[in-house]
């Protein structure tokens, strides 16, 4: 009878742990890792299977720290695109939100906050969400993920937002700060929440004069964008006290020295790591990223485990505004895109509206998201007649049609109901600054979004981008990158075992042809609940994924089996120490 399950031999194994590349073979036993070795060093009549890595990498599997893919994974157990890319852990629950606690006459409300601050589909939620909810609690929640078939592993936060709406309610935890018996009764969940295995907290505190684009369902900021410092450090003492999890934060205000102090101060308090949320390269900007760089490089050197995750993908985009929200940093922009189609119609045709588009184009910021307004191009066009404008910028729209660009864009945009996409064009590639992120050793890669945002972009491909530009480019060596991708992020949250190839970790394997390996065209997929639709990019040159030792995707193919798990507290084997101790 063999002795392993699966044997990978003659591949060029980069183990994540930034030692040299060699020729090897990985033997896999019980979903485990149970030998490595010199290439033709295991005989394959050792093993039931053999896979043939010759002139392919096998690495460890990549490891996403930042998506929301808390519904999708009762849906799509795969969590596409992220394990189309060779991710095969994820961490959910990011930002501070979620649909955990949750009491039963909030739910509808709780699926409404999702559908605007990340622009899942409502009707896709009613779909899968609705006939399978029961949970109310956290602990129930993981319950029911446990439950449930996954094809990568997942690793949850508790998620402030939900936490605070809970027990103040949500308009009180909008208005006030907590009693102390609420405040009390808030960090006991939060206890018995991590006792069941959440890896730690998260929350997005954007407010204070920050013109945030991630906001709640009326346009209002989200719960814990109103959260006071003290209330953070209360729940930055529940996870001192228990020496154990992490907190991933979205941090930006208006006063930029005092996020850093506050966050230092978080730290302090907490005694534990934090994944700062978020850096990435401004073409026209770099002191932005040069001075966040700077801040994590000598929190590191002070001996504060501050992280850094940054945006190494394009951050391009294509969207209409039938459903667009990213704009909402900038009043007139948030006032016009709430609401329905009809009714971001009849805004947008309105002479006060458009006045204050107007006098934002000329006047204001450019969002944040995607720079100055007229340098978008109109990608598509609905109606026949309007082709002529595609490929065009909306600064030359405004042009062809003698008029300001923004009438010109309003009078184009609800002439289709609203269907004209817009292309945002990256403008946080240029290669020298990007150089500089990659060069900070406090930077993760990542900032996927998965399951967010889901009709305007797919940041899930930052894996298969970074091995494509970035590596094949020199500016960052195939060893660093798979460091980057894998056992620095598990080491940063916790997964406890994950992230190198080495003797006796779990099989989560990604074998590829760097030779071949490509980003496919972004395409649009009708493939959500309720029939709605996403934009997705997938790849090409990834032979096989294997997540617990069993293959999940062969060739892009995806086998159909269920090998991930639910990570509590990152552990490998069921409840966290604590729980288990009791």
């Amino acid at each position: 009878m063999p002795q392993f399950d699966t044997l990978i031999k003659n591949g060029t194994i980069v183990d994540g742990t930034r030692a040299p590349r060699f020729m090897g073979d990985l033997a896999i036993r019980d979903g485990r890792i149970a030998k490595i070795a010199a290439a033709g060093s295991i005989s394959p009549g050792e093993a039931a299977r053999v896979i043939d890595a010759t002139g392919l990498n096998v690495v460890p599997g990549f490891v996403d720290l930042h998506t929301h893919y808390d519904a999708q994974l009762l849906w799509d157990p795969y969590l596409t695109t992220s394990s189309w890319h060779g991710v095969t852990s994820v961490a959910i629950g990011n930002c501070g939100f979620g649909f955990a606690p949750v009491k039963p006459d909030a739910r509808e409300r709780a699926m409404l906050t999702m559908e605007r601050v990340e622009a899942i589909p409502l009707a896709t939620m009613q779909a899968a969400l609705q006939p399978q909810w029961d949970w109310e609690t956290f602990p129930e929640w993981l319950d029911h993920l446990e439950k449930s078939p996954k094809g990568v592993n997942v690793l949850s936060f508790v998620p402030i937002g939900p936490l605070m709406v809970y027990v103040m309610g949500l308009e009180e935890s909008k208005r006030r700060e907590p009693t102390k018996a609420e405040l009390d009764e808030m960090c006991r969940l939060l206890e018995k929440s991590l006792d069941a295995g959440g890896c730690g907290w998260s929350a997005q505190r954007l407010g204070d004069g920050y013109t945030s684009v991630q906001r709640d369902y009326d346009g209002t900021p989200m719960t814990t964008d109103l959260m006071s410092d003290e209330t953070c450090f209360a729940f930055a003492r529940v996870l001192r006290n228990r020496g154990e999890g992490f907190i991933q934060l979205t941090q930006a205000k208006a006063d930029f020295q005092a996020d850093l102090t506050f966050t230092e101060k978080l730290a302090e308090v907490a005694g534990r790591p934090i994944l700062f949320n978020a850096v990435q390269v401004n073409n026209r900007h770099p002191h932005q990223h040069r001075r966040l760089l700077d801040w994590g490089r000598r929190m590191q050197e002070k001996g504060l485990q501050i992280w850094l995750q940054g945006i190494t993908t394009g951050n391009d985009m294509r969207f209409t505004f039938e459903d667009f929200n990213l704009f909402d940093g900038d009043p007139a922009w948030r006032e016009v895109t709430l609401g329905s189609v009809a009714e971001r119609v009849v805004k947008m045709r309105n002479p006060d509206y458009i006045a204050a588009l107007r006098e934002s184009y000329d006047h204001g910021s450019a969002p944040l998201v995607s720079g100055p307004i007229g340098g978008l191009f109109i990608e598509k066009t609905l109606k026949p007649e309007n082709r002529k404008y595609e490929g065009v910028t909306i600064a030359e729209l405004g042009q062809m049609r003698g008029q300001h660009p923004i009438d010109a864009l309003m009078h184009l945009v609800t002439d289709e109901n609203l269907a004209t996409v817009i292309f945002i064009p990256p403008f946080n590639k240029d290669e020298d600054y990007m150089q500089e992120l990659l060069d900070s050793p406090y930077l993760i890669p990542g900032v996927s979004d998965g399951g967010a945002h889901t009709k305007f972009l797919s940041f899930g491909r930052y894996p298969t981008e970074l091995l494509c530009d970035e590596v094949r480019k020199g500016m960052i060596s195939l060893e660093e990158a798979h460091y980057r991708l894998s056992a620095m992020p598990a080491r940063c949250a916790g997964f406890i075992d994950r992230g190198t190839l080495v003797e006796g970790a779990p099989a989560d394997i990604v074998i590829y042809d760097h030779a071949k390996l490509r980003l496919l065209p972004s395409e649009v997929a009708h493939d959500l609940p309720a029939n709605e639709w996403r934009r997705v990019e997938k790849a090409e040159g990834y032979r096989h994924i294997l997540i617990n030792g069993v293959e999940t995707f062969h060739d892009g193919v995806c086998t159909g089996a269920v090998p991930g798990i639910l990570l509590r507290h990152g552990l490998t084997e069921g409840r966290s120490r604590l729980a288990a101790a009791q």
